[in-house]
Order: structure tokens, then sequence, then C-alpha cells
């Protein structure tokens, strides 16, 4: 790689769930209705389904393109704030209640979303399955 081809090399992601985290909360702000999110990643699918689940989005829809893929997502207004906690800290299971001290604002609002090696869970069901694992983001 030379000094001249090293100039005009592409930014590279640094990580792929904080920008779509980054894109929702910024659509969310503005008041739009739904937002799309690239590239697709395993982790951002089980992220978004988290938060469908506790009705923090709506649908969303993965659009396949021949590259890394695409996911529309439809907003309803319901996220204060959305993050990624980089680097991965390692929480075990009894350290899960002072993250959630730590990053939401209130003992029953909000959720942590860790991966686990039962799969990606939110921090109450990490808690009753009584297994820890690594912080990948907080939503409230």
């Amino acid at each position: 790689l030379t000094a001249a081809s090293w100039s005009k090399s592409a930014m590279v992601r640094m990580s792929v769930l904080n920008d779509c985290l980054r894109s929702i909360f910024n659509a969310e702000k503005r008041g739009k209705r739904q937002v799309l999110v690239r590239p697709v990643s395993k982790v951002i699918v089980k992220f978004l389904q988290q938060m469908m689940k506790h009705g923090y989005i709506g649908e969303f829809e993965i659009v396949d393109d021949h590259r890394s893929g695409k996911i529309v997502v439809e907003l309803i207004g319901r996220i204060n704030k959305c993050g990624v906690i980089s680097p991965r800290f390692d929480v075990c299971h009894n350290e899960i209640e002072q993250w959630v001290v730590n990053l939401l604002p209130a003992r029953q609002f909000g959720h942590i979303i860790l991966s686990t090696s039962l799969g990606i869970m939110d921090h109450e069901e990490a808690r009753r399955k009584h297994t820890g694992g690594k912080v990948l983001g907080f939503f409230y």
C-alpha cells in the first residue's frame, strides 16, 4: 500500500450496530416514520427483534440487494435514547443490576441487551436464565 493509494481509500465502518442505532435515533428525533439501515448483520437483526418485542419500534423488513443488505425500520416514536456499549464488556449475572443502575434512567424502564451463550437477550431474561455475557447496548 503506497501513500497515494492509502489517502484515496474509503472510510471503514468500525461498528455496524452503532451506525444502525445512531441512524434510528436520529430519525426518531427528526420525527420520521421509517428509516433505512445498512448494512445488515445478524447482531443488528437480533437487537431490532428485542426492540420490537418490547414495543419500541414497529415492524422491520430486510431488503436483500445481493450486497450487504438493507433494513427498513418502522418507527413509532417511543425511543428516547438508544446506544452501543463499546467495548463489549463482560457482565456476570450478579453484575447486571449495577449495569442497569448505571445505564438506565429508572429500574422498571428501558432494556440492556446482552450477548450470552444462550443467544442475544435483554437483561431481565438473562437474569431469569441466570446467565451473564457481553453487553451490546441499551434502549429506553
